[in-house]
């Protein structure tokens, strides 16, 4: 991510909804080194902000309802939640969750794109996201696969005023200049019952080392460790709980269009 701090329109934050949250605490501070906080503010089961250093990388929470799966989900920055929600309904999406204050942090919404990929928005109050991107445990790329690229690409270019280049390859979102994430186009390798949704890379120090602490912790390597030939080394892991993210090598370039 070319990006270094909240910026509207772009990935601001991720958080995880897991079965587990304990489990999910001490499972990424072996694989991330991160300090889990614990928020109790949040609800039943609590909340945890993840930090590196000080800083705020990512968010792990309870299921908010019973049918929710376990997931990484990520979140973009808007100026106004209300008026984002009537761009993402006038676009073609659909809201899961309405325009919600979260104390005097600010204001939530989750929505879906029309190829049902499930976003969040973010209207920042006293918390505008996360305090460190594209540095080792934290964020840096954010990847939508989905079925109907075009589809989705008209979605969020009139929503947030993405630019995505025209790579058949891999078509890459950008704002304002800086690129941040990628899109994939689901297949027939994708098995039929897993919907479109999006993917949080975060980078790491060495995505081999990366890898094998996921296997010692209890997770899953989904894709091994590889290295394209136009992008940086990369690997897809699970947890235990079957949330998946992505692992990038950090200072090893970004992907290219």
């Amino acid at each position: 991510m070319k990006l270094h701090e909240p910026v509207p329109g772009a990935p601001c934050w991720a958080e995880l909804g897991t079965t587990d949250l304990e489990a999910a605490e001490r499972f990424y501070t072996a694989v991330f080194g991160w300090r889990p906080e614990a928020d109790s503010r949040r609800g039943p089961g609590g909340y945890t902000i993840a930090r590196l250093d000080g800083a705020a990388v990512a968010g792990l929470a309870p299921l908010y309802e019973q049918a929710q799966p376990v997931a990484w989900n990520v979140s973009f920055a808007v100026h106004d939640a209300d008026a984002a929600v009537r761009q993402v309904t006038a676009a073609g999406g659909t809201v899961v969750r309405s325009p919600a204050d979260v104390f005097d942090a600010g204001r939530s919404v989750v929505a879906a794109d029309p190829t049902g990929a499930v976003f969040q928005l973010w209207q920042a109050g006293g918390f505008p996201g996360a305090g460190l991107f594209d540095a080792p445990g934290s964020l840096g790329w954010v990847e939508l696969l989905t079925r109907e690229p075009d589809r989705a690409a008209d979605f969020y270019t009139t929503v947030f005023g993405w630019n995505v280049t025209t790579s058949d390859r891999y078509p890459q979102w950008r704002i304002a200049g800086a690129g941040f994430g990628g899109m994939v186009t689901m297949d027939d390798k994708f098995p039929h019952e897993v919907p479109a949704h999006w993917l949080p890379y975060f980078a790491v120090a060495d995505v081999d080392t990366a890898a094998a602490d996921t296997t010692h912790a209890g997770g899953t390597v989904l894709m091994l460790p590889t290295s394209p030939p136009d992008g940086p080394r990369i690997a897809v892991l699970r947890d235990p709980q079957g949330g998946m993210f992505g692992v990038y090598r950090a200072g090893d370039g970004h992907w290219t269009g």
